[in-house]
């Protein structure tokens, strides 16, 4: 009888499946070891890394400290900034918007915010600049949202829409509208002001009632940390002159939260990637938060973001869809969104035709963005695009099992 078992043990174990599952397995291997070695060579004080592959989380790590100086260890509750992630929500909150009868893409953006039409643009008109031009990075707007934060008592952006609405004389459109891709913070904010004033609520508030709570994400929430969930917020850190030193801990980003207000820990984030990658048996449950064609939609291409190497796969390959940036390698869809804000780090990236997706944050910058090739080359971005080797031992093994 031993002896039987054993045969069928070591014959399963020879199968064409295990052995493609032992590839996956390998993979994440290589990619905890690299992860690791990225994360001590660099100084970073914590991360964390999920994958999630057929609605289940089936990686959890967590590395280091999620406060340095208390040297309190990163665990699945602690609460990391997700920064511009935050912006598929909103995104995702517009096509809500859109599927409820309430606003077309195509609208003009003026038409909900009106004092966009004190934008000096030389190009033309400002009625011309549309929604979905905002949601592609197209419309023509900054990158940067508040210039101002240099000193300690300075606000870490600015608190409520009067500073914004201010500055709009002062405001100018760099390009012909829809002509190119420019990542822009500001006209995120913008589509923040269309869901506020279309749905009669706080940003903040509609996206917890119409995404958080039907995604079962309750200890996610926007800005300031509530007391109960302080021992969880992780700290975040700036790598200077070799040297980390702390950033501001639990900031505010004001009137800027649809650009990259959220904060989570990694539980709740595997809950909202689940959703996005999509499972028939809850079909039902997830087209309440928005229907999987208006989500697909959101992942056609809009425009090419190949001069932009700040996001996605930061290739010259990635394209801008709405709210999301898309990518392929060695043939394999990649979904996702970056985020950097306030020392943190933040990756989601999705390959949904192997119905897998990962997260992977860092509350340590080791330096600031730069919009360049060798943005690819820091300890966060290598990190960050290993995880493709994932997607790549799960495709391979569906292309050996066809």
């Amino acid at each position: 009888m031993f002896y039987r078992h054993a045969l069928a043990a070591l014959l399963f174990a020879a199968t064409p499946a295990a052995a493609q599952d032992r590839g996956f397995d390998k993979a994440v291997t290589d990619f905890r070891a690299l992860h690791r070695a990225e994360v001590a060579k660099a100084g970073i004080a914590g991360s964390s890394f999920y994958v999630i592959r057929d609605g289940r989380t089936v990686v959890a790590d967590h590395i280091g400290e999620q406060d340095a100086d208390a040297h309190v260890p990163v665990d699945a509750a602690t609460i990391y900034h997700w920064a511009s992630i935050t912006k598929t929500m909103t995104g995702i909150a517009i096509m809500q918007l859109r599927d409820r009868g309430l606003l077309k893409l195509d609208d003009p953006i003026i038409r909900y915010v009106p004092e966009l039409a004190g934008v000096h643009d030389p190009f033309g008109d400002p009625s011309t600049i549309t929604i979905r031009q905002l949601m592609s990075h197209s419309a023509g707007f900054r990158n940067g949202t508040w210039p101002w934060r240099d000193k300690e008592w300075q606000p870490f952006e600015p608190p409520g829409w009067e500073q914004l609405k201010a500055m709009i004389p002062y405001t100018e459109v760099k390009f012909k509208p829809g002509s190119k891709f420019s990542y822009s913070n500001p006209g995120i904010v913008y589509l923040g002001q269309v869901l506020e004033r279309l749905s009669g609520e706080d940003f903040e508030v509609y996206i917890d009632k119409n995404i958080l709570r039907p995604l079962g994400m309750t200890s996610s929430y926007f800005d300031r940390t509530p007391p109960y969930l302080l021992p969880h917020r992780a700290h975040s850190y700036y790598i200077q002159d070799g040297k980390r030193l702390p950033a501001r801990f639990d900031a505010d980003t004001g009137v800027t939260v649809s650009n990259g207000g959220l904060n989570a820990p990694l539980p709740d984030m595997a809950k909202y990637v689940a959703f996005l990658l999509g499972d028939p048996k809850r079909s039902g449950e997830y087209d309440l938060v928005l229907k999987r064609a208006s989500l697909e939609e959101m992942w056609r291409p809009q425009i090419s973001a190949g001069e932009d190497f700040t996001q996605g796969r930061m290739a010259a390959t990635t394209w801008s869809g709405l709210s999301f940036f898309l990518d392929k390698t060695d043939g394999i869809r990649i979904i996702g969104h970056n985020g950097d804000q306030n020392g943190f780090r933040a990756y989601l990236s999705l390959c949904p035709d192997q119905h897998m997706g990962s997260l992977l944050t860092f509350n340590t910058e080791t330096r600031g963005v730069e919009n360049a090739p060798a943005n690819r080359d820091m300890p966060e971005s290598r990190v960050a695009l290993a995880t493709d080797s994932l997607c790549k031992a799960v495709a391979a093994k569906g292309t050996a099992s066809k």
